[in-house]
Order: structure tokens, then C-alpha cells, then sequence
């Protein structure tokens, strides 16, 4: 008798060599979850079986990613990225399916094979796109809201095809050619069941979450979570739908209160353990032996799944108005299978769709497309910069969009770095009417604070052009607000070339750094760890019935000596905590009113933000930016208010705003 925690233990052992394997490599685990499938499965070592209880861990693993999915639903979102996610994704999906479905007619093949397998090998990775996104701060460039905009529609065509491949399996069966009474009686149900579960979801599901929530319990809280997200899943498979579907209905729900930054924060763990796990048994359904007897096979499947889609995506971001790079960027970041395509493969085989001869050299030409991937993508600019020569147009035209912004301004402050720090600090200056530019590589950042008429634009301010740019020969003072002590001494290193007289205050986390960055021409140098230490124990002094003249004049001196005192601090092992409650601390949203908004033509007395605990801290219209809006300050469409508070309590304001 097999011992039933057998299989367990193999699956989550692999799983954690995988992952370290490949993080130490800089590749995704993803693909350490399905090498490692590859080796374990039933085809190679077979330390696992194919067995029920395996595809239902893989299941569950497809839940929670389109639970996820649903979660950042927003429909906000896509009106603002309506042309990229309905002109750019549905062209892209469409025309792949087209194309897949005339080579299956072309091979003499049904075309309902060719429907399912067309779906699958649209689709892209969102797991590695996306996160090679953000780690190279391309999310808010031009072919970085392409690729998002065709990824949302991908993620959303999802679902439609999960509804018809089993419609298709079932025509299959019963060798009838009424397609149309098969399509019809899918959508009619899969459209009962959503507009049930929608109608009455969004009812409850608020005041739900507010009792729950009142009780004030994070283990209440998870267990609800996952009672409502495996809930909703079980009910749309109940009426013949997917346990996906119910997931993302899940998600979108949700998406709509304001616990959804929570419900992210909890539902991650699970998340990923179980989507690694899937990714696993994926990699298990691959047999290599008929792999490499159809080698040719494969390697022609790949290669025209590469350069179809780079040549496919290429095109349609020409017509959506792109240049030849940017175009040539959104293919590179595209061009390769995705996961939900596994998922629907996965589907199509496991209905007896598509025959294991077809499945198993689509399966393994998605795959060796994915682990091509994070090199297509991280060698994407190389490429461009042989194909279309070098890339100084484009840092030209950033250099002159820095210039024009700092042109008229004189004995400015050129802040370097625009985080918390440099956010507060330009806070003062604004309020003491001192003019400043601030740099940031952030594009997040940047588009909230541009939005709110923040004086901050995109450049890397170790570059000495962008400094010279930002007006750093007409500059009073140059201030690096982050910790980064290599970029610090490069900034210094270009200030003492240029324009050594200027005054340098650099940001530093402890008093390690201070001589180097001293030494490197910085004019002050401010430990933040040392100015917590001054003003605690200045606190206590005043405590201790010391006057305040004493206080300041021990801490000045104490500057004076340079930290001195504090150069003996014997380290403990509190010292370096994570910030567990980064969600309790204020931080800044702009919300831009949409057309239908329930906020327009509302006073913010009326919409009573204070009542959540937001703060309304400016309202821009047309340009114009009001510092201090007041109760009666009624806002129009179009009109982008700035709102400070906490995370939680900035989504609850942003749903009212919108939703009322």
C-alpha cells in the first residue's frame, strides 16, 4: 500500500530545490516548476503518479491564479487602457486563432482542434512578463502598457474558452453538427450563473467582509477568504462551468470592497504554493520519449510560435500607432506561450479533445518557448539597438523633456530620488515656495505624482546628462533623499567634475558610509539611524526636567563631533525588523473622475472622505492644481483628486468616488 504522504513530501521537496535552483540562476521558479514536472513525472522517474488526487492539486493551483486575476479586475483600469485591451489583446487573439485553425484545416485536422489549440498558444506568460516588468521599470513605458493591455485581454479571454472547449468536447461525443444549440445553451448558462452570482454577490459581499472584519480576527479573516473564493468555484462547477470561473468571480467581488490589498496580502502564500505545484504537474504531462521521436515536430512548433507571434504583435502595435522599436519591444515580451494556455491544453486533453500525438509537441514547444523567454525579454534592447542602430534619440528626447521642465527655474533644489523621503522634503520646500525638480526611475511614482502636478519627471540621476538637464550649473542645492551609497558616489562624482561648489546632502542609513561619502565631496551627510537616536534621546532629556536650550545645544555638538557618541552601538537582533505594518502608514492616491463617475457634480462635503479617514490634499482640473480644496469644492469629470490616508482606507474612498 502506497503511503499516502509520500507523494506530498516528493512534490514540496522539489518544489524548494527548484526554486532555489533558479532563483540563484536569476531565472523564474516558474520554470523550475515545470523542469522539475518533467523529471518526477510518470514519463521520466515516475516518483509520482499520474493520479485524481495530483490533478486536483493542480486544479486548486488554477483557482487561486484566477482568483488573483479577478482580484486586480478593474474596470477603471480598462476604460483607461480600452484601445491596447479590446482593439490590441482582441486582434491578437483572434487572428492566432485564425491562423491555428487554417493550419489544423491544412493538416486535415477538425477544426475544433484547431479552435482549442489556437486558444492555448495565444495566450503569454503574465507571471514572467509582468514581473520582468517591474524589475526593469517598464511597466508605464510605451510597449510596457501594450504588453499589459494584451495580457488583460488574454487573462479575460480565458474565460470564454474554458466555457466552449468543453461545448466542443461535447459536439466530439455525440458526432452532432448542431453547434450552435451547443454554443448557445453554454453561454446561456455560463450568463445565468454570472449574473446570479454577480447580482447578489455584490449585495452581500460588503457587509459581509464588515462583520467579519469587526471581529477583528486575521485567522477569521483567511478562513473566510478561502471559503468564498472555493465556494464560488464550486458553485459555477455545479452548473457545468470551471472551478476557474468561480474563482475570478471571486476575485472581481472582492476586488470591488475595500479589503482587497488585504485579501492580496493573505491569499499569496496559498497562491503560489499551489500555482508552483500546478506548474509541476504540467511539467509531469510532458513524455519526453515522444517528444524527441517527434523532435522535428516540436522544433517547427516553436519556431513558427515565435516568429508568428513576434511578426503578429510587431504588426498590430504599427497599427495601434507604436514606433518600429516600441513594436518591436511589445513582440519580444510576447512571443512565447503562457500558463493559461497549459491550462487550457490541460482542458482540452483532459476531455479527449486534442489526442496525446498532438498534445504532447504543443505542450513541449510552450514550455521551451517559456524558458526562452526571460532571455528574449531581457535581451530585448540589445536587439533593438542592432536592428534600429542606437537608442540616443530616445535618451535625447527624455534629456530635453528634463530641460524644459527645469528651464525657467534658478537657485532650484534638484532632488535626487522621490520616496517617502524625497516626497516629504519637497513638501517644505513647497510650502517655503522654494523652487525644486525632483528625478525618479519609479514610472508608478512618477505618474501619480505628475498627475497630482508634482514637479518630478523620469531620469536616472547618476547620469550626468540628466543631472546637467535638470539645471545642476544654475542649482542652489542637490540632495540624494535614497539610501544607495554606490549611486551617491557616482552623483558626487559628477557634481565635483561639473560644479564642485555646489552644496551635496546625501541621505545615509548609518554612520558607516559618512567619511566615503564625505571624502566624495558631499557637503552633509544625514544618517537617519544616528537622527532617530538624537531625537529619542532628546525626548528623554526633556523628560528628565532638562531645559531646552541644554538639549539642543548637547545636540548640536553631538552633530558637530559627527555622530561620535553613537559610533559604539552594540547591534541586537531587533535592530533591522521588516516593516509588517507598511499598510497602517498614510500614503497618497490620485484618482482621476471617469465619465459616470458617482462623484461628479459632488461637493467633497457631500461625499464626506473624512469619514473614512482620507484626506483630500488637492484636486487638479485642467491643469490647474488647487493646494488646498475645501468642503464646497465640487468636482467635475476628468477632474484627478489626490487622496492621503491609509491603504485600506484609500480603496474604500476610491470605490465611493467612483461607485458612490
Amino acid at each position: 500500500m502506497t503511503d499516502p504522504l509520500q507523494p506530498v513530501l516528493v512534490l514540496l521537496a522539489i518544489a524548494v530545490l527548484a526554486v532555489v535552483v533558479f532563483r540563484l540562476l536569476r531565472l523564474p521558479p516558474m520554470l523550475g516548476y515545470l523542469l522539475a514536472g518533467v523529471v518526477i513525472g510518470p514519463h521520466a522517474l515516475g516518483w509520482i503518479p499520474d493520479s485524481e488526487e495530483t490533478r486536483h492539486l493542480a486544479e486548486f493551483g488554477v483557482v487561486f491564479l484566477m482568483f488573483s486575476i479577478g482580484l486586480e479586475f478593474s474596470l477603471p483600469k480598462l476604460v483607461t487602457m480600452k484601445h491596447i485591451v479590446f482593439g490590441f489583446g482582441t486582434s491578437q487573439v483572434v487572428i492566432t486563432i485564425l491562423f491555428v485553425m487554417g493550419v489544423a484545416w491544412a493538416l486535415d485536422l477538425d477544426w475544433r482542434v484547431g479552435l482549442a489549440l489556437g486558444g492555448a498558444l495565444a495566450m503569454s506568460s503574465t507571471a514572467i512578463v509582468i514581473k520582468m516588468l517591474s524589475e526593469r521599470l517598464e511597466s508605464n513605458t510605451p510597449h510596457g502598457r501594450q504588453v499589459i493591455g494584451v495580457l488583460l485581454f488574454q487573462d479575460l479571454a480565458v474565460i470564454p474558452l474554458m466555457i466552449m472547449i468543453p461545448a466542443l468536447a461535447s459536439t466530439v461525443e455525440s458526432d452532432t453538427t448542431d453547434y450552435t444549440t451547443m454554443f448557445t445553451v453554454a453561454i446561456l448558462k455560463a450568463s445565468a450563473v454570472l449574473a446570479l452570482i454577480l447580482y447578489f454577490g455584490q449585495r452581500l459581499m460588503r457587509p459581509w467582509f464588515h462583520l467579519v472584519a469587526r471581529q477583528r480576527s486575521s485567522e477569521l479573516f483567511v478562513l473566510n477568504v478561502l471559503l468564498i473564493t472555493l465556494g464560488l468555484a464550486w458553485l459555477t462547477e455545479l452548473a457545468g462551468l470551471s472551478l476557474a470561473l468561480g474563482a475570478f468571480l471571486a476575485g472581481m467581488l472582492i476586488s470591488e470592497t475595500e479589503y482587497r490589498y488585504q485579501v492580496e496580502d493573505d491569499i499569496k502564500p496559498f497562491r503560489d504554493i499551489l500555482l508552483g505545484l500546478f506548474f509541476i504537474t504540467i511539467g509531469m504531462l510532458l513524455d519526453m520519449q515522444v517528444v524527441i521521436q517527434n523532435f522535428a515536430w516540436v522544433a517547427i512548433i516553436l519556431f513558427a510560435l515565435i516568429i508568428f507571434k513576434i511578426f503578429l504583435i510587431a504588426g498590430l502595435s504599427r497599427l495601434f500607432g507604436a514606433d518600429s522599436r516600441v513594436a518591436t519591444r511589445t513582440a519580444m515580451n510576447l512571443a512565447h506561450g503562457g500558463e493559461f494556455g497549459f491550462v487550457l491544453l490541460a482542458q482540452a486533453g483532459a476531455i479527449g479533445l486534442v489526442g496525446n500525438d498532438i498534445l504532447q509537441p504543443v505542450l513541449a514547444a510552450m514550455v521551451l518557448s517559456m524558458f526562452f523567454a526571460p532571455f528574449m525579454i531581457e535581451y530585448s534592447e540589445q536587439v533593438i539597438k542592432r536592428i534600429y542602430g542606437s537608442e540616443w534619440m530616445q535618451q535625447a528626447m527624455q534629456i530635453t523633456t528634463i530641460a524644459a521642465q527645469t528651464m525657467a527655474e534658478q537657485d532650484h533644489v534638484i532632488i535626487c530620488g522621490y520616496g517617502r523621503s524625497g516626497q516629504n522634503m519637497s513638501r517644505i520646500l513647497e510650502q517655503e515656495s522654494v523652487p525644486f525638480i525632483a528625478l525618479d526611475l519609479d514610472p508608478r511614482r512618477i505618474h501619480e505624482a505628475a498627475g497630482a502636478g508634482e514637479s518630478v519627471v523620469y531620469g536616472d540621476a547618476a547620469r550626468r546628462e540628466v543631472l546637467i538637464a535638470a539645471g545642476l550649473m544654475r542649482a542652489k542645492v542637490l540632495v540624494v533623499s535614497y539610501d544607495d551609497t554606490v549611486s551617491a558616489l557616482k552623483i558626487l562624482h559628477h557634481v565635483r567634475t561639473v560644479r564642485p561648489d555646489l552644496s551635496v546632502v546625501v541621505r545615509t542609513r548609518d554612520e558607516s558610509d559618512i567619511d566615503l561619502l564625505k571624502e566624495a565631496g558631499a557637503t552633509e551627510v544625514v544618517a537617519e539611524i544616528m537622527e532617530g537616536s538624537l531625537m529619542l534621546a532628546s525626548h528623554v532629556l526633556m523628560f528628565a526636567d532638562m531645559s531646552t536650550g541644554r538639549i539642543l545645544r548637547r545636540i548640536r555638538e553631538t552633530r558637530e563631533q559627527r555622530y561620535s557618541l553613537f559610533r559604539g552601538f552594540y547591534h541586537g537582533s531587533s535592530d533591522d525588523l521588516d516593516e509588517n505594518n507598511e499598510h497602517l502608514y498614510p500614503r497618497l492616491l490620485t484618482v482621476t473622475i471617469i465619465p459616470g463617475a458617482a462623484a461628479i457634480d459632488k461637493t467633497l462635503e457631500e461625499l464626506d472622505l473624512s469619514g473614512l479617514s482620507v484626506e483630500v490634499t488637492a484636486v487638479r482640473r485642467r491643469n490647474i492644481r488647487g493646494l488646498l480644496p475645501t468642503g464646497e469644492t465640487r468636482l467635475e469629470s476628468g477632474d484627478v483628486v489626490v487622496l492621503k490616508g491609509t491603504q485600506e482606507n484609500l480603496a474604500a474612498a476610491e470605490i465611493r468616488l467612483m461607485q458612490g
